[in-house]
């Protein structure tokens, strides 16, 4: 044996004496377990955890597995966050708004009211400072963070009797979702944080008088028409909210740096078919929920301007105490105002020639 070949070989031997197996057969088999915040009936908003884990499978050969868990298989649906931190599972698919109570920064990772829609989300998110931020302030729960979905704007939720002025939102009990609860309380309304599992049971028995969720699809699947009858537009306390796939640090430090790319790569499959999959069922099923007497209304005005006057003075109160907020609402404000300019010339005005049209 030559001088070089010993020295090949000594070195082969050399690695495997030390117990390292080539790159290949180190990641040869991992598996991660996901906890959802959200039901399996809800084939949009779950779903998106199952094409998440479906491309990761499949752009690993299968070497990359993810189980898909549904609100309360493993944990209970707000108790994703701690779970991921404490590492009991390596991810979940979650709304961010729903752990305002922890700290009111990870609204700003999902939807706060009177904030960005699903387009300038996605910007801020990817081009702007968006995907930054929020993994600096994810970072102190050992999370790691990647846009799982997006809703679109949303619907403003199911009442029991209609809303003729602000006045009548006094007293109101209604299931709102995350950071808008704060706002509805502010305009004298009676916030509930449930899980969409256990809204329809809720506003069955009168526990509360009225439910948001998300929109026409969603919604008719959960029934609220049967118990609720007056659907009111638009949820401004949701123009965009987008889910996030979180990923404990530990274990996603853990990949391999192709198993990383997999990983993001199938979050933005993920994501941007969460969207598609709610703009091409939402009219169909309102136009079925209409036809079954469904009574549709616009927020009367004197409730729209409340709010927005009430959300911009919470936002500045919070900017005055909490540093992790003034950080990333300081860079959030001013890409929505650029953003508003933007979009005041262009979609909106598109939008709204074609919807006096008649197609």
């Amino acid at each position: 044996m030559d001088r070089r070949s010993l020295i090949k070989n000594a070195g082969i031997a050399g690695v495997l004496a030390a117990g390292v197996a080539p790159a290949v057969h180190a990641q040869a088999a991992i598996r991660w377990r996901l906890a959802s915040s959200f039901p399996k009936s809800l084939d949009t908003i779950f779903g998106a955890a199952d094409i998440f884990a479906k491309q990761v499978k499949a752009m690993s050969g299968g070497k990359f597995e993810i189980s898909v868990h549904a609100a309360g298989e493993l944990m209970p649906a707000f108790g994703v966050v701690d779970g991921v931190q404490q590492g009991s599972v390596e991810c979940a698919h979650t709304a961010p708004y729903y752990f305002f109570g922890k700290d009111e920064t990870f609204a700003l990772g999902c939807a706060i009211p009177f904030g960005l829609n699903s387009r300038q989300m996605t910007a801020w998110m990817y081009e702007g400072n968006g995907m930054k931020l929020m993994r600096e302030f994810y970072g102190k729960y050992n999370i790691v963070n990647f846009p799982g979905g997006n809703t679109g704007a949303q619907m403003g939720g199911w009442y029991r009797k209609e809303i003729k002025s602000l006045k009548d939102v006094k007293g109101m009990k209604m299931r709102i979702g995350g950071f808008g609860g704060k706002v509805f309380e502010r305009i004298g309304g009676v916030p509930q944080n449930i899980p969409g599992g256990e809204i329809y049971a809720a506003l069955e028995k009168g526990t509360i008088d009225a439910a948001e969720w998300v929109g026409p699809y969603d919604d008719q699947k959960l029934g609220f028409n049967k118990v609720a009858p007056h659907y009111y537009y638009p949820g401004w306390w949701e123009g965009g909210p987008q889910l996030d796939f979180f990923i404990n640090n530990k274990a996603f430090e853990a990949l391999s740096p192709e198993n990383k790319a997999i990983v993001e790569a199938a979050a933005a499959q993920a994501h941007s078919d969460m969207q598609a999959k709610y703009d091409a069922r939402n009219p169909a099923a309102l136009k079925q929920l209409v036809g079954a007497k469904t009574q549709l209304h616009a927020f009367p005005k004197d409730v729209l301007n409340a709010a927005f006057k009430e959300a911009m003075a919470l936002y500045s109160e919070i900017s005055a105490k909490n540093e992790n907020w003034r950080k990333v609402y300081a860079d959030f404000s001013k890409f929505r105002a650029e953003q508003n300019l933007w979009f005041r010339f262009t979609e909106a005005n598109f939008d709204r020639f074609m919807q006096e049209q008649k197609l």
